[in-house]
């Protein structure tokens, strides 16, 4: 039985460090897939913990013969991102452009290996991406973000997306097709 199915039994048993445990293995993935979903810190941070609230209440219906704990997990995040979106989505109608792009926050990575101009780089090319990849539709976003960002396989894809695989392939096919060419109307070119 997997580490995450095992922490599950646990924490349907009232144990309280089973949960710490399963949110700490589990948070960078929740927070990275809301994140890339929203382009915002804050509120993928608000995101991550609903996420994690709602799995609190539902975690009796996970069932480890029915796939991977994070496949489940994925699918949760999904569900509630998705009625985010939804809720939200008058309100970006109505925003402008402009207002979005300067209320966009890039994630900050350091490292002490690498310059600052490389830095920059890096941060300019992280932030060029996310404002692409929010252009994208929301099905096709969320294929190349499962894909591409969270390493999900097409299995598990189809499992969270609940599409036949076909669909999955073709959404990350014409999601990855879309986001290169947006990518190139800004001059970002791949090397």
């Amino acid at each position: 039985m997997e580490l995450d199915a095992q922490l599950v039994e646990q924490c349907l048993r009232g144990e309280s460090q089973a949960w710490e445990e399963l949110v700490r293995r589990h948070t960078r993935r929740v927070f990275n897939l809301s994140y890339r979903f929203t382009s915002n810190r804050q509120e993928a941070e608000d995101l991550s913990q609903d996420v994690f609230m709602r799995v609190y209440r539902t975690l009796g219906s996970y069932r480890a013969t029915s796939g991977q704990f994070t496949t489940w997990l994925t699918s949760v995040t999904r569900n509630l991102l998705i009625d985010h979106y939804r809720r939200t989505r008058k309100d970006r109608l109505t925003s402008s452009l402009d207002d979005e792009n300067t209320n966009m926050q890039v994630e900050q990575k350091e490292s002490n290996a690498r310059r600052p101009d490389d830095l920059a780089l890096a941060s300019e090319l992280s932030s060029q991406v996310q404002g692409a990849l929010q252009k994208l539709s929301p099905e096709l976003r969320e294929a190349v973000i499962l894909r591409d960002l969270q390493g999900l396989d097409y299995a598990e894809i189809q499992q969270v997306l609940s599409v036949p695989e076909g669909t999955v392939k073709s959404r990350i096919n014409r999601g990855r097709i879309e986001l290169a060419r947006l990518l190139e109307q800004i001059g970002v070119r791949p090397e």
